[in-house]
């Protein structure tokens, strides 16, 4: 050993104390102590001529055991420690030196500084991710073991749904055991395996049974709360379909879906899971499962499909609602018929063009099947017969469209929905329906005249919107179309009051002023108001120019019958009188006037769906060419019951589940008209019941107020009324309720019922009335408010007698002592005073009153008079082109 490193010699009787106190004399070893390393003040940091103290720590440190003569440095004197601060600087001059103990994380890390003394080291973060690597790999290994593959034969059947009435009884209990035949995979045509596999998963017999793309797609999803749907294999959306017990869109349920999608992929064979998955997946119209959608949409076995067909029903796996040929507006007002045919047969296409590519299909096979297969019409069941099937559909549909539940979990069962339908109401609109089609509709007698026949109708409190009774059709499992939804039959004149409303609430607009909207000086318009009644009018801007169409051709606008209306030359009507007697030239001019785009927001704001509306550049929009729904139009004419107070129609108010209450309907109440407003448009509507076309609606001792619609080529005619407590919307028309028809289209009902013409004040309003007496017996008679005055009298002149001119001899607009010649023969069909022929009086000579204008409206009172022959109007056999510019149409030109 190096004579430096041994330790210095013990003075005698001092010990261990005294040797360190002598430590501070020379030492013993060869080399004397570096000066300042004695541990002295005065020589910390040196004096005249002295060195300076050591650069560095390890130096010092160094310099501090070769003075020590051994491993250990002195302590400083008068310290207990074991060891001096380096250099005799003195504590907290640096860091303490770590414990000897090592740890078993180094963090924060000891032999570091600053911001590296907080970075993990190398080892560190291996470390941990091995320890969560893992952890995962234990966790995983766990959840496989847990999961259980499913057993297809549990979801075979299902929970009932049960809908109640609006005094909570029951009204049906549906659902219960589930429309599926599970048939063996030798049933499946290979053609349905084929179309699925090349549409849905074309790696199926190949893949592990997961789409790890598609599962973070979906799990992204589920975190922002969108759309978990998509991206799925056949494997994932098999075990997907048969987790009957947990269908929440959850990350928790689909990470249980992946585990179980993995085991099944490992342990089930290829063919066993495209047998489960063809039986368990919906088809829609309730079918769930290849058999019963073979059934629903072709009535053939499964095993009978061909191509074509299977790659129709693997179209419908993207989902029914958009797919099948029937339509489904009552979930979603875009998926039409025709829309939904242009969808499936695209799809359809492509899936054909699919399997040819992989292999699947000759071409020779393909070219078999351009066109979607011939669909059967959807079956109801049973029990949902008569108007309760109707009533099931829109409440489902609601159901669905609020987002409550997918149709898929309400098909599923466990839900109790109820419903705003009363019972007795109900059952008095199927009556009052049911007794003017016995008592006046023979298809035997007149199969030319009385065939497709069809009526519509619904009824909703004004109060809260909640939609009392509708009517759908003849029978739910026989006429699947709910006529009180939409139909695309056109409302006539009932659009009118729109017109009204939106001149009282805007005004029309300066014909000196600027074209801008924004710039736009308009004056409110009061119910005295005059326009013309003329027949042949020139439609004009609100600048007075004629208005021309698209080719740049003067249009004239014609009344119904051709008849002008109002005292010559001018033939100037207020519009209280032009409503009461629905001259059609006022309201077009009106409506140019006030702005078609004011026409078409009064109209959504009182309740109408915008994409309802048609039409809406075209003069023509103010006499009603679009086709609104019944249900809607009673609703919107509730915004006027209740003094412009709007709500949408509703007919669900609670669903509830195992889970106790998961949806209450909120009544949303906004003002859409002032009141000042809607009381005016009411009062005016009361005068058509009073005395106007709509005479037939009375009802003794109440108050009402409506609008007669008729449409062009007399193929569809309404009735919309309503008192402070109900507001119902009733139409009429023919159409074709068989499918196989192609082009189908509305049919005139020119001597339908024994009519020479159908108008909404003949048998529309006849059977507005009769329900009306019976839905409100008991209740007690109100009065709608008194209207406040309001806007300005606009075309200001002497007021006019509003007596028709020469050409309307045979008509009279308003009372007379004694009745013209050609009047002689009426007889009134009210015990009320009227002007005009009623709807029963047969042999009253008014052959120049029963035409209606093109654009779908009567006027001139037609709607209280029976309608002349075909031949009498010259719009007779015309076909709408819903723009008003075709020869003896919506506006007729100097040329016919």
């Amino acid at each position: 050993m190096s004579e430096h490193r041994r330790k210095p010699p013990q003075p005698q009787g001092g010990g261990r104390a005294a040797a360190r106190r002598g430590q501070s004399g020379s030492s013993s070893g060869r080399r004397a102590a570096p000066r300042g390393a004695t541990g002295s003040p005065s020589g910390s940091y040196g004096q005249d001529g002295e060195e300076r103290p050591y650069g560095s720590r390890a130096e010092a440190r160094r310099a501090a055991q070769r003075s020590g003569g051994g491993r250990r440095r002195a302590a400083e004197p008068g310290r207990g420690g074991r060891r001096a601060a380096p250099g005799g600087a003195g504590p907290g001059r640096g860091r303490a030196a770590a414990s000897g103990k090592k740890r078993l994380i180094d963090y924060p890390r000891h032999d570091k500084d600053g911001w590296r003394r907080w970075m993990p080291s190398w080892k560190l973060v291996a470390g941990l991710c091995i320890g969560f690597f893992g952890a995962g790999v234990a966790a995983a290994g766990l959840a496989y073991a847990m999961v259980q593959v499913p057993d297809l034969a549990k979801t075979a059947t299902a929970q009932n749904n049960v809908y109640y009435w609006a005094d909570g009884s029951q009204m049906v209990a549906t659902g219960g055991e589930r429309n599926r035949q599970i048939v063996s995979l030798p049933q499946i045509p290979e053609a349905m395996r084929n179309a699925v596999i090349s549409q849905e998963n074309k790696t199926f017999y190949s893949d592990s049974g997961i789409d790890p793309k598609g599962i973070a797609r979906a799990v992204f999803n589920m975190a922002k709360g969108g759309d978990t749907q998509g991206g799925s294999t056949i494997t994932q959306q098999y075990v997907k379909n048969a987790m009957l017990n947990d269908q929440s869109q959850t990350i928790s349920r689909k990470v249980k879906e992946i585990f179980v999608s993995i085991k099944v992929g490992a342990e089930e064979p290829k063919d066993t899971i495209l047998e489960g998955y063809l039986n368990s997946a919906y088809y829609g119209r309730g079918a769930y499962g290849i058999q019963a959608a073979a059934r629903a949409y072709f009535n053939v076995d499964a095993v009978d499909l061909n191509p074509g067909q299977c790659a129709f029903l693997a179209a419908t796996l993207k989902g029914a609602t958009y797919y099948d040929p029937a339509g489904a507006t009552a979930i979603d007002p875009a998926a039409t018929p025709e829309a939904n045919r242009g969808r499936a047969q695209r799809q359809m296409q492509d899936t054909l063009d699919k399997m040819v590519e992989y292999g699947h299909l000759s071409q020779e096979e393909r070219a078999k099947y351009p066109d979607l297969p011939e669909v059967k019409n959807p079956q109801s069941n049973s029990q949902l017969g008569g108007q309760i099937g109707y009533l099931v559909r829109l409440a489902k549909s609601s159901v669905v469209k609020n987002g409550v539940v997918t149709e898929q979990q309400l098909e599923k069962g466990g839900y109790s929905i109820y419903t705003t339908f009363d019972k007795k109401k109900v059952e008095d609109l199927e009556k009052a329906v049911q007794k003017v089609y016995k008592e006046n509709i023979d298809p035997e007698k007149r199969p030319e005249k009385d065939t497709h026949v069809q009526f519509g109708g619904a009824s909703v409190d004004p109060e809260t919107g909640a939609i009392r009774a509708i009517y759908g059709g003849e029978d739910a499992t026989k006429h699947f179309t709910n006529n009180a939804d939409v139909t695309g039959a056109q409302v006539g004149s009932t659009f009118k009051p729109y017109v009204l409303a939106a001149a009282m609430k805007w005004g029309v607009r300066d014909p000196e002023g600027p074209p801008t909207q924004a710039q736009d000086e308009r004056t409110v318009v009061s119910p005295r108001s005059l326009y013309s009644g003329e027949n042949d009018f020139k439609v004009k801007e609100y600048d007075g120019t004629v208005w021309k169409n698209e080719k740049g051709e003067q249009w004239l606008q014609e009344n119904d019958g051709e008849l002008s209306v109002g005292e010559a030359p001018d033939y100037m009507i207020d519009l209280r009188e032009a409503m009461r007697e629905s001259v059609n030239s006022a309201y077009v001019q009106l409506g140019m006037d006030v702005g078609l785009d004011k026409v078409e927001e009064a109209a959504v704001d009182s309740g109408l769906l915008k994409d309802s509306l048609a039409g809406t550049s075209y003069p023509s929009f103010s006499l009603g060419i679009s086709d609104p729904s019944a249900i809607r139009m009673a609703g919107s004419y509730a915004t006027f019951a209740d003094s412009g107070k709007q709500r949408d129609p509703f007919s669900v108010t609670k669903v509830t589940s195992k889970d106790g209450t998961i949806y209450t309907h909120k009544v949303e109440t906004k003002q859409a008209f002032t009141a000042q407003v809607a009381d005016n448009v009411t009062d005016v509507l009361k005068t058509v019941v009073e005395d106007g076309t709509g005479t037939n609606a009375q009802l003794p001792g109440r108050e009402v107020a409506g609008k007669t619609g008729t449409t062009d080529g007399n193929k569809s005619a309404w009735f919309v009324g309503y008192t402070p407590q109900l507001s119902t919307a009733i139409s009429m028309f023919r159409y074709p309720d068989d499918e196989t028809i192609k082009n189908r289209t509305f049919l005139e009902m020119y001597g339908t019922g024994g009519q020479k013409q159908i108008h909404g004040a003949s048998f529309p309003s006849i059977i507005w009335k009769d329900y009306m007496e019976d839905a409100l017996k008991g209740t007690k008679p109100l009065k709608f408010p008194k209207p406040e005055p309001i806007g300005e009298v606009v075309n200001d002149a002497p007021p006019p007698s509003p007596t028709p001119s020469p050409s309307q001899s045979e008509e009279e607009t308003s009372p007379s002592p004694s009745p013209s010649p050609s009047q002689s023969e009426t007889t009134s069909p009210s015990p009320s005073p009227s002007d005009t022929c009623g709807v029963w009086d047969w042999n009253c000579d008014n052959g120049n009153n029963g035409g209606n204008d093109s654009a779908g409206n009567d006027s001139g009172g037609s709607e209280t008079s029976p309608s002349p022959s075909p031949s009498s109007s010259p719009t007779g056999g015309e076909e709408d082109d819903s723009r008003g510019n075709q020869n003896g149409g919506l506006f007729a030109g100097p040329n016919g």
